[in-house]
């Protein structure tokens, strides 16, 4: 948008994350999140808005190209589930949702600083009902702007490569420039919102989960979240780096979040359902779990859509973990 070049964005935005992450701990992640949540929010609406009014024919139109140009179609009601179909989509939202609502430290990081369990699931309750109109309201975004651009006098043809720089050209060419800062705002809102939790989480996870069961040594827990969150930093600028040249963000995250956890769902269902208490079954059903994301993913079948990954693992792993915690327990 401000002709930068896109190896520093990520550096700078990276580094500058890493460091309010470090200094303010969760403090700094849920009040950030919260400001940048409004922010983004706020800033797509206008940017709506500011879409309808420059229309001719208002949202009328807006909404007329869109049907005509088949824009809000759910996608085929057809049971092939090799190719990305209502079903095909339907199903993955269900058990990624479940996933990140239920398990991921992203979100319950949020619930465990409430003081009672209640709380908390009114908490994860308001988020999923938020949830709804706010990714409604994005979709509408960019099917709005696909309206505006099919009526411009000179719509950007080079815009065709990656539907990812059109949102950026949108703000770079046509908003005013006081406005066109809040919307770069919110748009820089998002990615630290999404980097702080993570950044958050992970260090989170290793102290609790790895360091402060192997480690014998007192070493100081807040250093440990200090190198661990200031390591994960450095990682992610690093792939962030490697897919600049990316066409689809939203598709290949789609496609490396399922291949990356799409077992842990599965292993977590076991845990709360199943007796099972043998590490080494355990690690079996991780492993299978991993052989059908991998089949899934990396082979050249043609029966299902690689989204469906995260769907077959937890599956894999939750229907064998009952069926031997079933002959564990017998025996």
């Amino acid at each position: 948008i401000v002709g930068w070049d896109i190896f520093w964005v990520i550096v700078l935005t990276g580094v500058f994350v890493s460091i309010y992450s470090i200094l303010g701990g969760i403090d700094a992640v849920l009040w950030t999140d919260a400001i940048q949540a409004i922010l983004l929010t706020v800033g797509a609406l206008f940017c709506l808005f500011f879409i309808v009014i420059k229309m001719p024919g208002g949202f009328s139109q807006v909404f007329s190209i869109a049907q005509e140009n088949n824009k809000f179609s759910l996608g085929s009601f057809s049971l092939d589930f090799s190719e990305s179909t209502f079903w095909v989509v339907l199903i993955y939202g269900l058990f990624v949702n479940l996933q990140n609502f239920g398990i991921d430290q992203n979100y319950i990081q949020r619930y465990m600083v409430l003081p009672s369990k209640e709380q908390a699931q009114k908490s994860a309750f308001i988020g999923g009902l938020i949830y709804l109109p706010v990714s409604a309201l994005f979709l509408l975004l960019g099917t709005a702007l696909y309206s505006y651009y099919h009526v411009a006098e000179n719509p950007p043809i080079h815009l065709s490569e990656t539907t990812d720089k059109i949102f950026p050209y949108f703000i770079a060419t046509t908003i005013p420039s006081g406005f066109s800062g809040l919307l770069i705002a919110s748009i820089f809102a998002a990615g630290m919102s999404t980097i702080s939790t993570s950044y958050n989480s992970i260090s989170t996870v290793l102290l609790t989960d790895f360091f402060s069961k192997t480690n014998k040594k007192k070493i100081d827990k807040v250093t440990i979240l200090y190198i661990s969150t200031a390591l994960a930093g450095v990682i992610s600028i690093i792939i962030a780096i490697a897919m600049i040249d990316v066409k689809g963000v939203l598709d290949v995250w789609w496609k490396y979040a399922s291949i990356v956890s799409g077992g842990m769902l599965g292993l977590f269902l076991v845990g709360i359902i199943s007796p099972l208490k043998n590490n080494f079954v355990v690690a079996l059903l991780a492993l299978f779990g991993i052989i059908m994301i991998l089949w899934v993913n990396a082979s050249n079948q043609s029966l299902f859509h690689p989204y469906l990954s995260v769907v077959l693992g937890t599956t894999t792993i939750f229907g064998l973990g009952l069926f031997a915690s079933r002959i564990l327990s017998e025996k």
